[in-house]
């Protein structure tokens, strides 16, 4: 009985899920885990995996056609956990491509703009990041002030970005602007006369991710860049519904993470004659991380069905992504104090993941706004 599988899940998985879960895995420990602490210290992602990450095939992964490799709802949750278990600043890369670059091209883009960028997306040729959120309040979207304004056969962009991922690496942006028709997504590209990208520093958290503001002073963007099937706030929160579902699965990963490095530490670690696993105090405590984390797994497991069977509602991927987060962050501390001082060095993972874990519980919807979602959907009245 494996404690990160105690209901055994992955047994239920089918052999293509398992076979691209081994792979992620396997680039996850032999690649990617060993570069994290440094990356993690430095302040920068390791761009040295990022061709690596294209010729893995998952970015993407659910989209059908156009160089991707349209694998189902489980298998991108096994990717988002696997790589999370490596580190949120891996998964967060890979899922800003695939959920919030790729997926609105793909699902509201003309066929012209899907036969140009899913492919080398699909590939990492192109890095993409996703413009929605912005300084003066990123859980109100609707009150978005970047502004696009129709000039001819095409729009003026102006406005900016903040807390964007892969914002400096990015060769495209998919950016959300009022119009006076509404919100609309534009694709806006790198080298574009106005645009620029900024490094946000000082960091105490997601060291390992690029993180930027993005500024748009009067940038042309060309009518053929403008995502004609993105109509209105609907678009981009669909587009955070996929994002939030790999979040869910994502924090499974931190979790087992810190759970296998307490487990290895507290079994090897001795005090007052024996190891510490042999204490009912760490037994008690280690149990507490097992059962939250199978719990979270169930529940990540039963979205993925859901989601592949078409009848997955965003209200319970908000459940999933408050309830997994907040039961990785719990595991990454109580692992951090069962390693005792040892805990506090890049050595051992449980900090790192603690540290991410508090920008993954803020991003992509704070706890109290999918509270409120859930609080709305069991109600039905809304407390926005």
């Amino acid at each position: 009985m494996s404690p990160e599988d105690f209901c055994g899940i992955e047994s239920d998985l089918t052999e293509e899920d398992r076979l691209v879960q081994a792979a992620v895995a396997r680039f996850v420990d032999e690649r990617a885990a060993p570069l994290m602490p440094q990356a993690f210290e430095a302040g920068s992602f390791p761009t040295e995996l990022i061709p690596e990450i294209g010729a893995l095939g998952i970015l993407g992964s659910s989209i059908q056609g156009y160089g991707c490799p349209g694998l189902g709802a489980l298998a991108y949750g096994v990717i988002c956990e696997e790589l999370e278990r490596g580190d949120s600043g891996l998964r967060s890369f890979v899922s800003v491509q695939s959920s919030l670059v790729m997926y609105p091209i793909a699902t509201y883009g003309s066929e012209a703009q899907k036969t140009h960028w899913l492919p080398r997306l699909a590939r990492a040729e192109v890095i993409g990041c996703f413009g929605l959120t912005e300084a003066h309040g990123g859980s109100d979207p609707a009150a978005l002030q970047t502004r696009a304004r129709p000039d001819g056969g095409r729009w003026i962009l102006t406005g900016s970005k903040m807390w964007i991922t892969n914002g400096t690496l990015a060769d495209l942006a998919v950016v959300w602007a009022q119009t006076d028709q509404g919100i609309r997504g534009f694709l806006v590209e790198k080298g574009m006369p106005g645009f620029r990208a900024q490094t946000i520093h000082h960091k105490l958290s997601l060291r390992a991710s690029d993180t930027a503001a993005l500024f748009f002073d009067g940038v042309v963007v060309p009518e053929q860049n403008r995502l004609p099937g993105a109509h209105g706030l609907k678009a981009p929160l669909s587009c955070l519904t996929q994002a939030r579902y790999g979040i869910a699965w994502g924090a499974l990963g931190a979790a087992r993470s810190c759970l296998a490095t307490a487990l290895d530490y507290t079994r090897t670690r001795e005090l007052f004659g024996r190891p510490l696993a042999a204490t009912q105090t760490v037994q008690r405590r280690i149990a507490g991380i097992v059962r939250e984390l199978t719990l979270a797994r169930l529940l990540a497991f039963r979205l993925g069905q859901l989601k592949d069977q078409g009848r997955l509602d965003p209200a319970q991927v908000s459940l999933a992504k408050w309830n997994n987060v907040r039961m990785a962050l719990t595991a990454a501390r109580e692992a951090r104090d069962l390693l005792g001082g040892a805990g506090i060095t890049t050595e051992f993972p449980p900090l790192r993941h603690a540290l991410n874990l508090e920008s993954v519980v803020t991003y992509e919807g704070t706890e109290t706004i999918h509270e409120l979602i859930v609080g709305k959907a069991v109600t039905g009245l809304d407390a926005f």
